[in-house]
């Protein structure tokens, strides 16, 4: 989450130290920690302060104030020296607010809300609905969670009720001190209000069933919808399930970190609230690869609104799930390489596949290439592009690779004399010339793997290992358009780059 950054003008630190002019004269020559003017953020006013071009960060401006005796009473509540003797604190009771979930804790200094949210200006945006209301209720300070670790529990974002819009990192166990108890913690996927409103003092750790996300959700709809076959219903549900096995181990991962012991002999004051419900757990996710891709097959070519859903998912989650390499854009242009392939595309209904392959944009024309079964778009619009997926192999038939195109990307021009485009997988691009640092093995690896089989499925996670002669070939800034004819690429595998 982060400590929301808030600037102040002049005028307003002064108002924030209770100082006037000679004061603020004072006060600078007299401190030499006093933190450092910034400049002025493009945006920024301050009402009667227009004319400074300077600005103070009032996070530094509130921490330093803690640490100062003489400004200590209008520095940060929670960072300022705690009492010698403390009184008793009290837990007292639940808050629903406008970020989320909140306890109340009586202690010494007044009422302190913690909220069971990492949301950003969490503790700022509650802080300030308390002093909207104009019942503060004695509450001096919110707390909201960090997101991170800190040295004596969770670390802690504050807001006090005097300045809510000024954050600062607060201790957990300075707090806890504060409550006189240790202070119960949620993991992130069980930080539910219906979880925190039941809790009290001295309760054990409630088991909570792990909700699904948006993402299981939409795949367990489609693992109801009796239109999908058995192989499509069984993707899904592989997917789905590997989702929740992932979530629920992430929270019992999440309550490890959080409810450990703590840095040296003396434990953290950290109660844990929940823990995941691990009946039934892990779910299965071994279905049979030639199952999964039989079934992600039958969701691309559906046109229910389910299986656009699902490839939704899986393109986001794990791409290589689906039968399709990485998605390409060429510009619509006759005369080029790629005219001859555009000429043998078929326009069909549009598929889930084609759907997704949109990304949400209007096409003008929905095709699909009869010899590799890749879903094609024509995006007219401004741009005026074909969108398609790379193949992750190419149809043999006896044929072997002629020559290799560049033209946006890699094309394939087969001795049968069919082009298509070069296949490469999900993760991947390919590319050659200049890639700002990184060299273009992609290409050069897809490159040896056909010259070799044409019709050879293309594997890219080790593509460093491409021919060094075929690499350099590639490094060159060809021109749009170049032909590398077979014996040329043939040639350059064979050969050792000269040392530049």
């Amino acid at each position: 989450m982060g400590v929301a950054k808030r600037y102040l003008s002049k005028a307003e630190v002064q108002r924030l130290l209770g100082v006037n002019g000679f004061g603020w004269w004072r006060l600078v020559r007299k401190y030499e920690s006093f933190p450092e003017p910034e400049e002025r953020p493009v945006g920024f006013a301050a009402l009667g302060d227009e004319e400074s071009e300077e600005v103070w960060d009032g996070t530094h401006v509130y921490k330093w104030a803690a640490e100062i005796p003489e400004f200590a009473h209008r520095g940060a509540l929670l960072l300022r020296p705690l009492p010698e003797v403390l009184a008793p604190g009290a837990w007292a009771g639940y808050r629903d607010t406008v970020r989320g979930p909140a306890l109340d804790w009586h202690t010494g200094l007044g009422t302190i809300r913690i909220v069971h949210s990492d949301e950003r200006k969490a503790a700022s945006d509650v802080a300030s609905a308390v002093v909207k209301s104009g019942k503060l209720e004695s509450v001096v300070s919110v707390c909201a969670l960090f997101g991170d670790m800190g040295f004596t529990g969770p670390a802690l974002v504050a807001a006090d009720t005097a300045h809510p819009d000024i954050e600062y990192e607060a201790s957990w166990g300075d707090v806890a001190a504060l409550a006189g108890t240790d202070l119960p913690w949620w993991p992130d996927l069980l930080r539910l209000p219906q979880v925190i409103r039941l809790w009290q003092p001295g309760t054990k750790a409630t088991v909570v069933a792990v909700p699904p996300n948006e993402q299981e959700t939409v795949l367990r709809r489609a693992a109801d919808n009796k239109a999908f076959d058995d192989a499509a219903r069984a993707a899904v549900t592989d997917v789905a399930n590997d989702i929740r096995n992932n979530r629920i181990d992430h929270t019992r991962h999440d309550n490890e970190i959080f409810g450990k012991r703590g840095h040296g002999t003396k434990p953290n004051p950290v109660v844990i609230g929940a823990v995941p419900d691990t009946a039934g757990h892990p779910l299965p996710c071994d279905t049979d690869p030639r199952t999964l891709r039989a079934g992600w097959r039958a969701l691309a070519g559906s046109s229910h609104p389910d299986a656009v859903a699902a490839l939704e998912v899986a393109t986001v989650r794990d791409p290589s799930l689906l039968p399709f390499g990485a998605v390409t854009e060429v510009p619509v242009r006759s005369g080029t390489v790629y005219d001859r392939w555009a000429q043998r595309l078929t326009l069909c209904d549009p598929t889930a596949a084609h759907a997704v392959l949109a990304q949400g944009e209007r096409a003008q024309s929905f095709l699909i290439d009869p010899l590799t079964d890749m879903p094609v778009l024509r995006i007219a619009s401004s741009k005026n592009i074909w969108r398609f997926y790379a193949p992750l192999s190419l149809p043999a038939a006896g044929e072997e690779l002629a020559a290799v195109v560049l033209h946006h990307t890699l094309w394939i021009v087969t001795s049968g004399g069919q082009v298509h485009p070069a296949p490469c997988t999900p993760h991947e691009h390919l590319w050659w010339g200049d890639g700002w640092g990184d060299r273009p093995s992609e290409a050069a690896l897809v490159t040896d793997a056909l010259l070799d089989d044409l019709g050879t499925a293309v594997d890219l996670r080790e593509h460093w290992k491409a021919p060094e002669g075929l690499t350099a070939l590639f490094d060159e800034q060809h021109k749009q358009g170049t032909e590398l004819s077979r014996s040329t690429l043939l040639h350059a595998r064979m050969t050792p780059p000269r040392t530049r």
